[in-house]
């Protein structure tokens, strides 16, 4: 493989059982490039080594007054710079091909598994570890991969050498060959303790990166509750972890690099002093001893490929044993189905809760529990992270269908839906139908406000779909991203879609507006809105109250309101004392329509609350305007006066309105 055929078609199934099964899976997977670098790293180091034989054998030569011997060993001398100029820009060259490649196949493999996994993946795995095995491991993997041939061929070359001197002269080759071996495992006591200090420095730094990633993810509520400066701490301490981890770590590897030095050197000190005794004694040459004395400082150059083999291997075992823990994660069902792909049909349903969403309907689930209600809008979707009993999609289990398949049949808006930075052409441009138009799902989305905000902020844009979105759209208030997202998702015109409080940060009149928009427009198809807000209840066909994972009434949100108190408790957070006292409120008329005074939610929420409340509208200037004269506050009733319906809704006509005079007086 090389690097401009990357991708790789298929990267392979690792063996993920741990980190040094991983990396020796690697290898064993670029075995080709691994010997085409110890071919090349062969010819380099035995060309440097073989070049103090070829001083020796010159100086012999000068001392015998040879001339021809002098001409062959200058003509070897040019053979051996050749040889070492070709060798080490080849062993450079796939030495880096082995690291680039190792590396590309690990992130193909990541991000392989991230696709599989979905959003289980960061319920499983921490954020900041993710992004810590995706950069900075992948690089530490590929090193290993790549120094392993340049250890081998180092460790070749230094065989060869030792058995050449003993051959050429054993009476100092005898010394060479027993000091070597005292060189190369000297160090071996001390790598356990680097490793581990390694590890605990690779460790830090997860957690520093996670932090990281967490701040920078929460730094807008950060910022409303004043709490820069307690994360900025926190992340100032870990830095510092890291920093005496580093240095602890740095410590070691500094020492095993300094008796890398010092040990070569008492070697070359003996074979000096062994070697002049014997020259004086008249039982070596000049040249001999010239030629032992070069070969052994010369083997100090591939004694090092020793220390980077062992560096490589601490650095590169945690990361591995990171890598290997994600791509060990499998899902809870089989990606593959057991059935042929197909689109099914009909009516939605879970058996596990008795929910059904008739098909071409819309139908609203309200939920006191968020998170059973997002377990099962996950379970709807098919393939959930948890196994469990499996959602029917006109009587076929999704579970039971290709992943891809179940993708394409439902569709899963969950609560914190993801922005990806580019323009608003790219995020649009997702897999459809093509029966929505881009245009169609903004306007049901309300998003024109948005798309000004995006054209006023993208310098050179003329055409708002051309305006850039940052990373997350962070630049975005949270009901604008929101109102993008389901834009997003109306655009795929799934055969169901599911989404979960996708209104959460938006005001009442955008609300309102939107609840008609995506009831228009998904008009024939089955949609699913998990959602307390009375405004998109009451433009629901069909009302799912959920009470203890089961289903507890089915109707109409009208109806709903009077006749089930649970669902009352949750919609308009009602509790049991304010629904005591409800018959002997002060109520205008007889009719469908009473006028009532201001009704001023708890402090704090009562143990008789059953529903949580929405979060409060993060976006529209209309919040900031209405002030004490708001039409509708998070608890479904009016702020100092107003028409307020039995079901707890506001007509639309009469919201409209007393919204226009607002904005006209501000």
């Amino acid at each position: 493989m090389q690097i401009q055929d990357l991708p790789y078609p298929d990267p392979g199934v690792p063996d993920a059982r741990s980190g040094p099964r991983f990396l020796w899976w690697l290898f064993r997977n670029q075995l080709g490039g691994q010997l085409k670098s110890l071919a090349w790293g062969l010819l380099h180091f035995t060309a440097v080594s073989a070049l103090p034989f070829c001083v020796g054998f010159a100086v012999q030569a000068v001392v015998d007054r040879s001339g021809d011997r002098l001409a062959l060993s200058g003509l070897l001398m040019v053979l051996c710079g050749a040889g070492t100029a070709l060798g080490d820009t080849f062993l450079h060259r796939t030495a880096v091909t082995n690291w680039i490649t190792a590396a590309a196949r690990v992130q193909q493999l990541l991000a392989r598994k991230t696709a599989l996994l979905g959003s289980a993946l960061t319920r499983r795995v921490a954020a900041g570890e993710v992004v810590a095995v995706s950069t900075g491991d992948v690089e530490k993997i590929g090193w290993f991969v790549e120094a392993v041939s340049r250890f081998t061929a180092a460790a070749v070359t230094v065989v060869l050498v030792c058995a050449a001197l003993v051959v050429y002269q054993p009476a100092l080759g005898i010394v060479v060959l027993v000091g070597l071996p005292v060189l190369a495992l000297a160090v071996l006591p001390l790598l356990p303790r680097a490793t581990r200090r390694a590890d605990v420095q690779r460790e830090k730094a997860g957690r520093a990166t996670e932090l990281a990633s967490d701040t920078v993810a929460g730094l807008r509520v950060l910022r409303g509750i004043g709490g820069e400066e307690l994360f900025l701490d926190r992340y100032r301490s870990a830095s510092q972890d890291v920093r005496h981890a580093a240095v602890r770590s740095a410590r070691m590897w500094s020492l095993i690099s300094a008796i890398q030095v010092l040990l070569p050197g008492l070697l070359l000190v003996s074979v000096v002093v062994h070697g002049v005794g014997l020259a004086r004694d008249g039982r070596i040459g000049v040249g001999e001893l010239v030629t032992v004395y070069s070969s052994v400082m010369i083997l100090t150059y591939p004694l090092r490929h020793f220390e980077e083999i062992a560096m490589a291997y601490s650095f590169s075992r945690p990361s591995a044993k990171r890598a290997a823990r994600v791509l060990a994660l499998e899902r809870a069902t089989d990606v593959a189905g057991s059935r042929a792909a197909e689109t099914p049909t009909g009516d939605l349903s879970d058996p596990a809760t008795g929910l059904l969403a008739p098909a071409g309907r819309l139908t609203a689930v309200v939920c006191g529990d968020p998170d059973a209600a997002g377990r099962l809008a996950e379970r709807l979707g098919g393939h959930p992270a948890q196994e469990g009993t499996s959602a029917l999609l006109g009587g076929v289990p999704l579970d039971e269908l290709p992943l891809a398949s179940a993708r394409t049949a439902v569709l899963v808006q969950d609560k914190d839906p993801v922005l990806l930075s580019g323009t608003l052409r790219e995020l649009l441009a997702v897999p459809a139908s093509g029966a929505v138009r881009a245009e169609e799902a903004l306007a049901a989305a309300q998003c024109g406000d948005v798309l000004a905000s995006l054209a006023q902020g993208s310098l050179g844009a003329e055409d708002p779909m051309d305006a850039r979105i940052t990373e997350r759209g962070r630049s975005l208030s949270g009901g604008q991203r929101q109102r993008l997202a389901l834009a997003r998702s109306l655009v795929t015109d799934p055969e169901a879609l599911v989404l979960d409080e996708p209104t959460s940060a938006v005001d009442s009149h955008t609300e309102a507006r939107i609840a008609e928009g995506v009831r228009t427009l998904r008009q024939g198809r089955t949609t699913v809105v998990f959602t307390s807000s009375p405004l998109l209840l009451d433009r629901a066909d069909r009302i799912v109250f959920l009470d203890d994972g089961e289903v507890a009434a089915v109707g109409a949100h009208r109806e709903l309101l009077h006749t089930e108190p649970r669902y009352r408790a949750v919609v308009i957070r009602e509790t049991a004392e304010e629904s005591a006292a409800r018959p002997g409120e002060d109520l205008a008329g007889d009719g469908p329509e009473k006028t009532v005074t201001a009704r001023t939610a708890p402090d704090k929420p009562l143990p008789e609350r059953t529903g949580p409340r929405r979060a409060a509208p993060q976006e529209d200037a209309h919040t900031r305007v209405l002030g004490e004269d708001r039409v509708l506050d998070d608890d479904g009733v009016i702020g100092d006066s107003g028409v307020l319906r039995d079901d707890g809704v506001l007509k639309d006509d009469e919201a409209l309105h007393r919204l226009e005079e607002i904005e006209e007086t501000a």
